[in-house]
Order: structure tokens, then sequence, then C-alpha cells
């Protein structure tokens, strides 16, 4: 197994034909991004606010193509209001959401955000997974693909800051 995670979730959107990628700019899903740009046959959207992406992903849902929502933790609350669109119109939605305020963490402003993103999605219905280690990647998105595009139950995966690594401050030494 490759610790190339973004490369496997790549190809798991491709396998399960994922037309539409939603982004706001993070540098713990650039190469995925970039990936995604690069595809001919995926749209990907540059989002101003995380809440946006909700919107595409029922847009999409009504349009008939599959969607995911990248974002980082810190983005999570910016959508709580808009979580109760999923849950009351049952709209198919996947989100990878790469952690802050976790292992290793900086900045003092990412942990209350990341240390209550799970316990957001939760109490908004989508149900939580999370990927800690690279060889996890593709089991624990395989199923979340298959409960949200074929069981109709919202999806959260936590990238956990453990995964894509931490952030080191450029002005530490």
């Amino acid at each position: 197994m490759t610790a190339d995670w973004p490369s496997q979730i790549f190809e798991k959107f491709k396998e399960q034909n994922v037309r539409q990628v939603s982004y706001v700019p993070d540098a713990g899903h650039t190469k995925l991004i970039n990936a995604i740009i690069a595809d001919p046959d995926i749209h990907a959207v540059s989002l101003t606010s995380e809440e946006e992406g909700i919107a595409l992903a029922t847009g999409a849902w009504l349009g008939g193509d599959k969607s995911v929502l990248l974002m980082q933790s810190s983005g999570v609350g910016n959508c709580v209001n808009m979580l109760s669109l999923i849950k009351s119109c049952k709209i198919p939605f996947l989100t990878l959401v790469t952690m802050r305020g976790e292992w290793g963490e900086f900045n003092p402003w990412q942990v209350p955000m990341g240390s209550t993103t799970q316990a957001s999605f939760e109490m908004m219905g989508v149900h939580v997974m999370r990927i800690d280690q690279p060889e996890d990647v593709q089991d624990v998105l395989a199923a979340a693909m298959r409960m949200v595009f074929e069981g109709g139950t919202p999806v959260a995966v936590l990238l956990s800051q453990r995964l894509i690594g931490a952030k080191v401050f450029e002005g530490a030494k």
C-alpha cells in the first residue's frame, strides 16, 4: 500500500464516477485538488465558503451526478445550518475533511473546531468515518462511498492530522 493517499482518493472518485468536486482551497487537499482540476471528466468548483458545497452537492444530485465536498475542519462550523438540507431532503452527501487542531497543531485557533468537528457532523445526522493511516484510505473511502451513493447515508470522512501531516509555522525557530 502506498502512502500516496491523495492518489488513492482520486482513483476511488474515478471508480465511482464522481463528476463534481467542490472545495475551498486547502494545503491538505492540494495534490487531490490538482488531480481533479487536471481531469476533464470531473468538474472542479472552487468555493468561497464551505456551505456553498452543500448547495452544489444538492444541485449535482438533482442533475444526476455524484459529487464530493473537500474542506478543512475549520470550515465545518460554516456548514451546520446547510446540513439540515441534506438531512431533510435525503441528499447523497460525501465530504472529505482535512483535520486541524489535532496531532502536533501549532495554531491554538484551530483546536476548538478541530475538537468538535465529529460532534458537529453527528449532531446534524452525518455519519463520521476517520482515516489515520494511508493503508486505510481505500477501504474507508470505498465503504463511505457505498454508504452515500448506494445507501443514502450522508458521510463525512475525517482525514486526520497524522495522515496529512501537521502544518509547521514558517516563522518558528
